[in-house]
């Protein structure tokens, strides 16, 4: 994931993942190396504003296509889409996903929020309110 440069200065220690929004670090080792999302070569989603982002790094699977999918079809089939090339044995989060494992959780939580933030707002009663 990381850029040519930063590859320079990796060390051996143990590296750990940051998927804190609000922190520019991706990357951080036992021995103080820190790498920013500058020094990546990829977006990484966790670190990116809700929209677009991508969440399948192997297949491409984004919010911005699960939105329009849901608009055209209600539903979205990026799960089933993920699950069927990981079952081919096609995936290779651990080298694709800037955090190394699976994706498949973060897909299946993205559309479940695209789903919801697309959904109308519920309209109220005025004896769900509580007034006469």
């Amino acid at each position: 994931m990381l850029t040519e440069s930063s590859l320079r200065r990796v060390t051996a220690a143990a590296h750990r993942f940051c998927d804190d929004s609000t922190c520019e670090v991706v990357y951080f080792a036992e021995d103080g190396q820190r790498y920013s999302k500058a020094d990546l070569r990829v977006a990484v989603w966790q670190k990116e504003p809700a929209g677009a982002r991508t969440m399948c790094y192997c297949f491409g699977e984004n919010e911005a296509d699960m939105r329009g999918e849901i608009e055209a079809c209600g539903k979205s089939d990026a799960v089933a889409r993920v699950r069927e090339h990981i079952q081919a044995g096609r995936c290779a989060c651990e080298v694709r996903n800037p955090r190394g494992v699976c994706c498949l959780g973060d897909v299946s939580a993205a559309v479940k929020r695209v789903t919801a933030a697309m959904a109308p707002p519920l309209e109220l009663s005025e004896k769900d309110v509580g007034t006469r």
